[in-house]
């Protein structure tokens, strides 16, 4: 049993901005390799928690995890699905396994708010947020 220990307003958005960081310099990266490193780096997160207190579990999930991952490679659905499972595994390790971060008890939950901030950017099609920011806008004239 773990002992409930509520999250704060930061514990909150430091993740998300976690996760803006990765966006940010996968953003750096040009096609395919935004893809095929995308798909890397889910596959690992799908390791992440070997010995994490699930059992054989832990294994299953990251056979799934890596299939996921080599789908991936062609398909950037693949990756956010990835990302899914995986913020699913850090809510079921945050209240019945191991913290990703062992000394950090909420390490797992901020974990899983990361995660869907990925997975809606890869869902979204992993675009460059540097063409969003540089992206002049329409003007309209009377």
């Amino acid at each position: 049993m773990h002992a409930e220990v509520p999250l704060t307003f930061l514990q909150i958005v430091a993740p998300l901005m976690v996760a803006l960081g990765f966006i940010s310099a996968c953003s750096l990266l040009k096609e395919p390799g935004r893809r095929n490193f995308s798909a890397i780096m889910i596959a690992g997160a799908g390791a992440a928690y070997l010995n994490g207190g699930l059992g054989a579990w832990e294994f299953a999930f990251c056979a799934l995890v890596t299939f996921i991952a080599y789908q991936g490679i062609k398909d950037y659905r693949f990756i956010a699905v990835g990302w899914l499972l995986h913020s699913i595994w850090d809510v079921a390790h945050h209240f019945y396994g191991t913290p990703i971060v062992p000394f950090v008890p909420t390490s797992s939950a901020g974990c899983a708010i990361c995660d869907l901030g990925l997975a809606a950017w890869y869902f979204y099609g992993a675009p460059s947020i540097f063409t969003w920011i540089g992206k002049p806008r329409l003007e309209t004239r009377s």
